[in-house]
């Protein structure tokens, strides 16, 4: 018989170092969502959703969790540790459901990375190791604690953190001579069920390791390290997607389509009283151009609207401009564009931030969306760059295709 496995995730809304965090994007998805989506695509039976509050439970159920109880406040606190609210799950589901799992899952919504697999093969050391208490993720440590020290006050001696039995003095011993040590991470937890309800723990004794790639460690506290791990993602490493798979950059570039409101220019417009329209647009995005053509990539302008700023500062980049082709019509304009200019839509780049570009992102042979794009856009999108429009974000990436080229 199959084993019965539960996902549970936590997520409490009264986050305090980034209000919200659990439900707020992240890479164009909400951030609970990459969790159930590990969950979703592995061997779990059920996924639920522990929270205290409605509008993450809806989000929650929205992407394909779910959320049968609201956790009690007295577990939702700043201060909350993890084994009540899973014992306070498991209660639940026995009295009103008479559910009982062979296996818990613990996926942390703020370690939103991880690998194809990690899920099943945390399950799968769980299952094969009969005297497992608990399977835990860790990755090789980036500082050693061989070489760590403790002391009681700034004016007595330091003593080292450990001893290691054959190097007398492992704070003065080369790395690679010391024992190798690990960092458990929250990506995920594998415990056996009777081992919350008998030894009233989340680990038990016994925890055997799931070793996971250092380059997936991502523990989301701070805004910057939300700034710092989106690019990771949008980075090309091959990991679980609530969306789908993202392409990677083509191996060979001819043609890079630039929308132009809020991808050339910030999608700000200035009218004076004769209707004349003037945009905000970076100088930098047109540092590259020469360059790129001379590699054999053009770039040009794509844009909806009739408007002679449009054509103005396609001339001032030193670029081709198509524009006034409708807001319905934009994907039926990229496909003639294409058969004109003789250009495979595989080899074709198309930078873009919003609805109506969502045509020409399934066209070309790699979407890529501005860092102010609208979510549904950069979940779309191959990539997401990290500068927002009209402040150098055809810049980036027109850098990203060139150090590409020359590598």
């Amino acid at each position: 018989m199959k084993p019965e496995i539960l996902a549970i995730i936590p997520a409490r809304g009264g986050s305090k170092g980034i209000p919200r965090k659990n439900i707020r994007s992240f890479a164009g998805y909400p951030l609970i969502a990459w969790s159930i989506a590990a969950a979703r695509q592995s061997r779990v039976t059920r996924v639920i959703v522990s929270t205290d509050d409605d509008e993450i439970a809806a989000v929650a159920r929205q992407w394909g969790a779910e959320t049968p109880f609201l956790r009690p406040a007295q577990f939702a606190q700043d201060n909350s540790t993890d084994l009540p609210l899973f014992e306070h799950a498991l209660g639940w589901l026995v009295e009103n459901e008479g559910y009982k799992p062979d296996v818990v899952i613990q996926l942390r919504p703020t370690s939103p990375v991880r690998p194809h697999g990690l899920v099943d093969a945390a399950v799968k050391i769980l299952l094969d190791h009969p005297d497992a208490d608990c399977v835990r993720g860790v990755v090789p440590a980036g500082q050693n604690p061989h070489k760590m020290w403790r002391f009681d006050s700034a004016d007595r001696p330091m003593k080292p953190l450990l001893t290691v039995d054959g190097i007398a003095e492992p704070y003065n011993a080369p790395r690679q001579i010391l024992p190798p040590v690990y960092w458990q991470t929250g990506h995920i937890d594998v415990i056996r069920t009777s081992v919350i309800h008998d030894k009233h723990s989340l680990t038990g004794d016994v925890i055997y390791p799931l070793v996971i790639d250092a380059r997936y460690t991502v523990d989301i506290d701070t805004l910057s390290d939300w700034a710092r791990y989106e690019a990771l993602v949008h980075g090309g490493l091959e990991m679980v997607s609530p969306g789908r798979a993202r392409r990677p950059m083509p191996e060979k570039i001819e043609l890079i389509v630039c929308d132009f409101d809020g991808v050339i220019t910030d999608n700000r417009v200035w009218t004076d009283e004769n209707g004349r329209e003037m945009v905000a647009a970076s100088r930098s995005d047109s540092m590259r151009v020469a360059e790129l053509r001379q590699r054999g990539v053009e770039v040009m302008i794509l844009s909806s609207e009739v408007n002679s700023v449009v054509r103005a500062r396609a001339e001032k980049m030193g670029v081709e401009a198509v524009h006034g082709v409708g807001i319905l019509k934009k994907g039926e304009a990229l496909r003639q564009l294409l058969i004109e200019k003789k250009v495979d839509a595989s080899h074709v780049v198309f930078v873009g931030n919003d609805f109506n570009d969502l045509p020409c992102f399934e066209i070309a042979g790699w979407a890529v969306a501005v860092a102010d794009a609208y979510p549904e856009v950069a979940r779309a999108a191959d990539h997401v760059l990290s500068k927002p429009g009209g402040y150098g974000a055809v810049r980036e990436l027109c850098d990203l295709i060139l150090n590409k080229i020359r590598s």
